[in-house]
């Protein structure tokens, strides 16, 4: 890889922990702890909370017209969404060993937290759910399919990607022929030495 953009790379990683902590902090200020993957409040933050929920009956007969005229196309979305899940999964399951390629951790893409909030009701946490439930299958579908990517055709595209997936920056560069050919088997490699840096 370019040594510029190794160093452009390491700067954004800086970046992204600096934004982590500065997350981490204001955690810390309204007072959430992490218990064994579950979000503790102090009672007092909850009461807190508790004042600010409004009531089902009140959120449901105070709905805007839009919002209700497009619910049911909203979680119609819910079906295909689990198609979706299943098949990629199954994708994973078959065809990863062959290539040696570990398989993605549903629980590292997928976060039900919201549910511990005390100003949500029943309704809205239902929504957060779901909302967390497309969220995390679009995060835990792009991981496979980067993967995948990484083993059949890891070859930097011509245009800049707005959001590109982390292995892209390591793929070989648009054009060059020798590159690729050279690199294909180590970046094949590279996607097996991944389950070992995940056990760590």
């Amino acid at each position: 890889m370019n040594p510029k953009v190794s160093e452009l790379l390491e700067r954004i990683h800086q970046i992204q922990e600096e934004i982590e902590q500065e997350v981490q902090r204001r955690r810390a200020e309204l007072h959430a702890d992490f218990e064994h993957r579950r979000i503790r409040f102090e009672r007092e933050v909850l009461e807190q909370q508790r004042r600010f929920r409004a009531g089902l009956l009140a959120y449901i007969f105070g709905a805007e017209l839009r919002h209700v005229a497009t619910a049911p196309v909203i979680y119609a979305v819910f079906i295909p969404l689990v198609l979706a899940d299943l098949f990629v999964t199954v994708y994973q399951y078959v065809c990863f060993p062959f290539y040696r390629i570990p398989r993605v951790k549903r629980s590292e893409h997928f976060f039900f937290d919201r549910s511990h909030l005390a100003y949500l009701n029943a309704l809205e946490k239902l929504n957060c759910a779901y909302c967390s439930y497309a969220n995390g299958l679009a995060s835990y579908m792009r991981e496979i399919v980067a993967r995948t990517e990484q083993y059949w055709c890891p070859i930097k595209h011509a245009r800049r990607l707005l959001h590109a997936h982390p292995y892209h920056d390591g793929f070989a560069d648009y054009g060059d022929a020798e590159g690729y050919r050279r690199e294909l088997r180590a970046l094949r490699e590279a996607l097996a030495g991944l389950e070992a840096v995940e056990r760590k």
